[in-house]
């Protein structure tokens, strides 16, 4: 419950300052003259939608198990995670038409003005970026990885945009178009990040082995019970903000059966307590008969 108080109130934070970003960045580009504030205005205001999205996965992801879902709820957040990725690429591909629109057409220079805003812009984000990312390793979040991002791809644009505005500025009439071109990078660079963020969300729904590090860890902790010679399988599948392990778990052959329930049971205390990002922790007991066994 720590873990899904601190994504949440991380979440409130990031819908807070995308909307006063989206204002600032909305009101600065009109009144500057800039297609490259007015694009990044747009991304910021679907990043406020996909923080939304990101706080309702969450909450649901963390509803206890029930008759239907005996693992938990934990699924849901890599699936927000899609629907944040749509997000990204919406926003890119309005960006982009509009940037393509803008350079046919007659350009205005944009007032020197908004590269102090976005300067402020620019730090704010990357702090934000920081923030969230920093909360998202804290709780084993990939919905709140992907909320990160959606920080540094919005620092991203704005640096894109602080770029060709300065470019117009400085060479004057004839370059006005670099702020468009500045924005169409921008757009491109969303589309990566979008890559970025899907695919460990996909790793995750498809039970992709990417742990083993944790299981290193889980075989380690698990050789430190009374009774535990070694371990043998160890598969891993990460569900919301918890791992749910199966591990094989070598005795030896001559114990009772009643010795050997007892053994499990004390192993599964202690890998939760150890590790306590542990969910579900499944148990299977082999006898020893001098199989290779793994103690490391």
């Amino acid at each position: 419950m720590t873990n899904q108080r601190t994504a949440i109130r991380t979440i409130f934070f990031s819908i807070a300052g995308n909307t006063c970003m989206a204002i600032i960045k909305g009101m600065a580009g009109i009144f500057g003259g800039s297609n490259a504030l007015i694009a990044d205005a747009i991304e910021s205001t679907t990043d406020i939608f996909s923080s939304l999205l990101v706080l309702f996965g969450l909450k649901y992801a963390n509803r206890p198990a029930d008759k239907n879902h005996p693992y938990g709820h934990g699924r849901a957040e890599p699936l927000m995670t899609f629907l944040v990725v749509g997000f990204l690429i919406t926003s890119a591909t309005i960006i982009a038409y509009e940037s393509i629109s803008h350079l046919s057409s007659r350009q205005n220079m944009p007032k020197s003005w908004t590269l102090i805003v976005l300067g402020v812009i620019i730090i704010w984000k990357e702090i934000s970026y920081r923030i969230v990312l920093k909360k998202s390793n804290e709780t084993n979040s990939s919905s709140l990885k992907a909320d990160a991002w959606h920080h540094r791809s919005d620092a991203i644009t704005s640096v894109a945009a602080f770029i060709g505005i300065s470019i117009a500025l400085i060479g004057g009439k004839g370059y006005e178009s670099a702020d468009d071109w500045a924005a169409l990078f921008a757009a491109a660079f969303i589309l990566y990040n979008s890559y970025l963020i899907f695919r460990p969300a996909l790793s995750e729904i498809m039970d992709e082995h990417v742990y083993d590090d944790l299981v290193d860890d889980i075989r380690r902790v698990s050789m430190t019970v009374e009774g535990i010679i070694g371990t043998e399988k160890c598969f891993v599948r990460k569900a919301g903000m918890q791992y749910h392990v199966d591990l094989h778990a070598i005795v030896a052959g001559d114990i009772t059966v009643e010795r050997g329930h007892d053994i499990a049971h004390v192993l599964k205390d202690t890998l939760r307590h150890e590790i306590p990002q542990l969910g579900h922790v499944l148990i299977h007991i082999e006898p020893y008969k001098h199989q290779e066994i793994l103690t490391t």
